[in-house]
């Protein structure tokens, strides 16, 4: 037994080191450098344009061979279309927004580039907090309208060809056209973001991935005119976690088979998730024309739907207004795919639609455990050349 002499003078020096240790920055934290776009000239005053101020912060913390933050205060700061580019000496950049960064109020100025902000072959660079509004809805105005001279629209935030990314704590607000976009792609982190626009805007996906590997999605809620999270091309590995969808048209794999040469997507989890009035649940999509594409390894577990028209849904015979494929069938394989642990409401009669290729048809689907009600009645399921099993208690009773 240790002498209690021992035993304090062990406890004294137990807390000295770790208050030491509290005390001290750790050495990357010392090695900070610190960019306010204030210093650049930006103002954040929501008139004066802060374009060139934003991309000399950039290009300043870009060329710094330590961790580096781009500070951006409270305010409002009107940026025009900007493209931030990689090939940086730093591989830490943080982007910490405590205010608003504003698109011009003419949507024609954004309306007729691709992108608003744009991120491309970057590496460790992260977006902490702050809010990016679009403006989008006089876009939507004119696209509703019906007129020829509407431009396509802007995606709010692009990032391509990069690696490393987080993105936490951002609000994206009426996008003129996609809100968030992570195209080629490695190792990137979505969580607590908010998407808001209207149910009725046009082609404002939440965020769309492909041609990516290894991204989270988690404990985000995305209010939106199109899909909330759309699922594109060349997808492996996504995991979805704790998002709240709707207005929209829910989370979906597709659209696929577009192009005749088509990488496939795999590895993909959605889990925990809640849909509140959306157009659809959980989808798969496909074009009804030739394709090497290919869905394999899908999980739909523990989600939770509320009042959704298309719950289950995969759809292989896409063809809007019966443009380009009429009397094609898809050539998209699509297996493995496990629906777990749904339950709640559907808006409509047909709760369960698994309608898949005549040439092709869906195999390894299986339900387990799902229960989904139309109007407090009973619901009814829908299959078409589909190979699968039921597990447990299936509600409507299964076509499979």
């Amino acid at each position: 037994m240790a002498k209690p002499c021992n035993l304090l003078y062990v406890i004294v020096l137990v807390f000295n080191l770790f208050f030491l240790l509290r005390i001290q920055p750790s050495s990357a934290a010392a090695a900070k450098t610190n960019y306010n776009v204030l210093s650049f000239g930006a103002k954040g005053n929501g008139v004066t344009d802060s374009t060139q101020a934003f991309s000399k912060a950039w290009a300043a913390a870009c060329a710094s061979t330590e961790p580096t933050t781009i500070y951006v205060p409270k305010g409002r700061y009107l940026l025009g279309s900007l493209a931030f580019t990689g090939g940086c000496k730093s591989s830490d950049i943080t982007i910490q927004i405590d205010g608003t960064l504003v698109a011009p109020a003419d949507y024609r100025v954004l309306g007729k580039a691709d992108n608003w902000l744009s991120f491309d072959q970057v590496s460790g660079v992260s977006f902490i907090g702050g809010a990016l509004d679009a403006r989008g809805s006089a876009l939507w105005v004119c696209k509703a309208a019906g007129t020829n001279d509407c431009p396509n629209g802007a995606t709010t935030l692009s990032i391509t060809n990069s690696n490393n990314i987080r993105i936490n704590g951002l609000l994206s607000l009426n996008s003129q056209l996609y809100h968030i976009v992570i195209n080629r792609c490695e190792n990137v982190l979505v969580e607590d973001i908010k998407v808001i626009a209207s149910g009725n805007s046009p082609n404002t996906d939440g965020i769309h991935v492909q041609q990516s590997m290894n991204v989270k999605i988690i404990k985000s809620s995305i209010k939106t005119g199109d899909d909330c999270v759309s699922i594109g091309p060349a997808t492996n590995n996504l995991w979805i976690e704790s998002v709240t969808c709707g207005p929209g048209h829910g989370i979906s794999i597709g659209s696929l088979g577009k192009e005749m040469e088509e990488e496939g997507v795999q590895n993909v989890t959605v889990t925990k998730t809640v849909f509140i009035g959306t157009q659809n649940g959980v989808r798969i999509k496909s074009w009804a024309r030739p394709s090497n594409g290919f869905v394999q390894g899908v999980q739909f577990i523990d989600i939770i739907m509320h009042n959704v028209q298309n719950p289950i849904i995969i759809d292989q015979n896409y063809c809007p207004h019966n443009l380009n494929c009429p009397n094609q069938v898809s050539g998209v394989k699509i297996k493995d795919v496990l629906y777990k642990n749904i339950r709640g409401t559907s808006a409509t009669p047909i709760a369960i639609k698994l309608d898949c290729s005549t040439k092709y048809p869906c195999k390894g689907i299986k339900l387990q455990s799902v229960n989904l009600t139309y109007l407090k009645q009973v619901a009814q399921s829908s299959c078409a050349n589909v190979i699968g099993k039921a597990f447990g208690l299936v509600k409507p009773d299964n076509c499979l």
